[in-house]
């Protein structure tokens, strides 16, 4: 009896420990699987929030990237309207071509003699199987003409134009007591006070009534006076002439 009592005792004891260590692994693995369950759910909320966050950016986005197709739609419009061609600088029809202005010739279909030249000195301009063409003095619409009748020799039915680029001829002078003396492009139906008003103003050591205006007309120098004192305030208007391509203010 005593040693069946000792073996059972022996085998109550390696039950306990059994046992013992069977409770021991169910708790390790009810506590993994909480840890899982934990990290599960924070996934889940991580991954919430990432969504919602990556919605409100796609949606606050939306405008700023309609923004960027609008300038970008307003910058392509630009390049387009910059990348047309020149307009005249001449408007006017009646325009004469002076020495020093920048003409472009146009023959149609005929890309070896059509060119952009400056008109000389002289007043000539040199093409390609014309030599050397009267152009100061003519209007654009004369000189495509006078171009036209010299090319017949050589070109079936030629087809002319002649845009003035650059009106060089165009500018004007004033020089003494100003802000700002030099040569000045004249703007059309420009007067004496307005060319004035560009050059900065006359300075505090002027003498305002002994101001002129020089041209040269026919061959011959003229002078115009200008007392600034009196056109600006209304006494003499007519002093105030209009400005011709060369004149030359002074002010002494």
């Amino acid at each position: 009896m005593r040693a069946e009592t000792k073996e059972h005792k022996g085998l109550r004891h390696v039950d306990a420990k059994q046992i013992e260590k069977d409770q021991d692994t169910r708790l390790r693995v009810h506590a993994r699987l909480a840890s899982e369950d934990v990290m599960k759910t924070r996934s889940y909320m991580l991954a919430t929030i990432l969504l919602l966050s990556f919605s409100a950016s796609m949606k606050a986005q939306g405008p700023v990237q309609n923004n960027m197709s609008a300038d970008n739609a307003k910058a392509l419009a630009t390049r387009n309207t910059s990348s047309q061609p020149p307009k005249p600088v001449a408007e006017s029809p009646d325009y004469s071509i002076a020495p020093e202005d920048v003409l472009i010739i146009d023959v149609w279909k005929e890309p070896e003699i059509s060119r952009t030249v400056p008109v000389r000195r002289d007043g000539k301009i040199s093409l390609p199987l014309l030599n050397d063409v009267q152009a100061a003095g003519l209007t654009p619409t004369q000189l495509g003409s006078e171009i036209v009748e010299k090319l017949r020799a050589t070109v079936v039915h030629p087809q002319v134009t002649v845009i003035v680029a650059q009106m060089s001829s165009q500018r004007i002078y004033i020089l003494g007591q100003v802000a700002r003396g030099g040569a000045y492009p004249l703007v059309p139906e420009m007067t004496a006070v307005q060319a004035l008003s560009i050059a900065g103003g006359l300075t505090p050591f002027a003498k305002r009534t002994k101001i002129y205006v020089m041209r040269i007309e026919n061959g011959e120098n003229k002078r115009f006076p200008i007392n600034y004192k009196q056109v600006v305030s209304g006494h003499k208007p007519e002093q105030n002439i209009q400005l011709k391509p060369g004149d030359t203010i002074l002010v002494p």
